[in-house]
Order: structure tokens, then C-alpha cells, then sequence
């Protein structure tokens, strides 16, 4: 995508984007989908293929294309959309370890019924909810050392961000072992934003810079915001801010205006 496009779904806008990382010439290995559930419900996803193994762009493609297969098939045996999301992350870890090619991926999901909201997550793309003063809402923990860390207090997230480790992913979608993070049902106030985003976007800005940019404004500036602050930082060369060129993928999503 040349540059993040607006849609609407159920009761929500949401701007979404993704390209492949600058320095590369090969596929992005990032996913992203939008699936519709029923008029007031649905699923945002996004699935980071995990770069130096096999196949990572199959392996986010198959457990995208296995979790809109497995909630279109909810929607019309009128199946618990909470029951569609979880088979289908089960069944793409099977077809990916089917695959037998050491491939794996990363997925992000949000559950959206009305003003409701409930993640799940295998890895460490990340999910973060904020209120219009910047208030951290919902903040996902990367299945990794450093996010581990990071949740214990031993390691500052800014920090983080810099760390030589901070790649190294401890559960994905593509491994016997898999498990799945399934978060609480919370409610999304009018002015609350969600985004969704792969670690091209978290290893490149601090948490309390992207909080700052979508808090407030309008949706599609601040999405506009967000990728040129990002691309920008891609491409510093200060060696005291975040700068790690990558695939680049984000969901931001907003209720719609009453």
C-alpha cells in the first residue's frame, strides 16, 4: 500500500496499512484482514511472518486466510465468534506445521461485538487500546524474553526498544507448543483508539510516541501521522532513537461518530 486507506465495519472506521520494509526487495511477511462477522460484529488481524525462517509470508498468509475461513464459516452455522477465532488459530498452527518448511508467524486478533472489544494474541505483534488523554487502556505483552521482562519491572519498555534480544519470539503460530493469550471483554469508549501493529512499528517509536499521535484527531491524518513518523525514523541515523527498518503493518480503529 502506498499509503493507510479507510474502511468501515459494523460499528467501527478503522484506517489499515502495510508495506514491506525499505531496505528489501523481497515479500512483505506481514497479513492483514478485516473480516465481517454479522452487521455489528468482527475481527481485525494482523499476522507477522517471522523473518529468517522459511516461508514467512506463506505461514502469515495461511493463518490469515485459515481464521477468515474458519469465522465466515461461524457466521452462517451461527457459531460463538469467541469458538471461530480460536479454531481457526488452531487449524492454521496445523497447517503450518503441515507444511513441514520450519515456517512460523506471529498473530494479532481483536474480537469486536458493539462497543466490545477482547484480544487474543500468539507472539509478539502488538495490541494497545488508549483513551483520548493517553491513557493506557490495553497494552498486549510480547511472548518474548524482553517483554516478559518488561512485565516484571525488570526491564523499562523504552528501554526495550533498544535491546539486542528484542526479536527472539517464544510462541508463535507454526510450533507444537503454540498456546494462545486470550484477553478480557472490555468495553471501547467513543473516543477510545485501538491499534494493531506488528513490531515494524514498535521497534521503530517508543510506546508514549505512538500513544501521542493516535490519542486524538482525525483518523486518517493521525494514521498518515504515524507511517511518516515511522518511515522517517526507518531511515535516521541518530544512534540514540529506535531505528530498525521492517515490514511495516497497522490496524487503527475508532467507533464511528454517533
Amino acid at each position: 500500500m502506498s499509503a493507510p486507506e479507510m474502511f468501515e465495519m459494523g460499528p467501527g472506521q478503522m484506517m489499515v496499512f502495510t508495506h514491506r520494509s525499505p531496505n528489501k526487495e523481497t515479500a512483505n511477511e506481514d497479513c492483514a484482514a478485516l473480516i465481517p462477522y454479522d452487521d455489528n460484529s468482527g475481527v481485525l488481524v494482523i499476522a507477522d511472518g517471522l523473518g529468517g525462517l522459511p516461508s514467512g509470508s506463506t505461514a502469515s498468509n495461511i493463518a490469515v486466510r485459515r481464521l477468515k475461513k474458519s469465522i465466515e464459516n461461524a457466521a452462517q452455522e451461527q457459531t460463538p465468534l469467541r469458538e471461530a477465532i480460536l479454531d481457526g488459530i488452531e487449524r492454521a498452527n496445523q497447517d503450518i506445521l503441515g507444511q513441514g518448511s520450519g515456517a512460523a508467524t506471529t498473530i494479532a486478533i481483536v474480537e469486536l461485538q458493539q462497543d466490545r472489544m477482547r484480544p487474543y494474541h500468539v507472539g509478539d505483534s502488538m495490541i494497545l487500546l488508549c483513551g483520548q488523554r493517553g491513557k493506557t487502556k490495553l497494552q498486549s505483552i510480547a511472548h518474548s524474553p524482553v517483554g516478559y521482562a518488561v512485565e516484571s519491572g525488570m526491564l523499562d519498555v523504552d528501554e526495550a526498544v533498544h535491546h539486542e534480544e528484542r526479536h527472539l519470539v517464544s510462541n508463535v503460530v507454526g510450533a507444537p507448543d503454540m498456546r494462545i493469550e486470550i484477553g478480557t471483554n472490555r468495553r471501547i469508549a467513543k473516543r477510545d483508539t485501538l491499534i494493531l501493529a506488528s513490531d515494524g512499528l514498535f521497534d521503530n517509536l517508543y510506546l508514549d510516541e505512538i500513544v501521542e499521535v493516535i490519542r486524538k484527531g482525525d483518523l486518517q491524518a493521525t494514521a498518515q501521522q504515524l507511517l511518516e513518523l515511522t518511515r522517517e525514523r526507518m531511515h535516521s541515523e541518530q544512534s540514540d532513537l529506535p531505528n530498525h527498518p521492517d515490514d511495516l503493518t497497522f490496524i487503527l480503529y475508532r467507533r464511528k461518530p454517533a
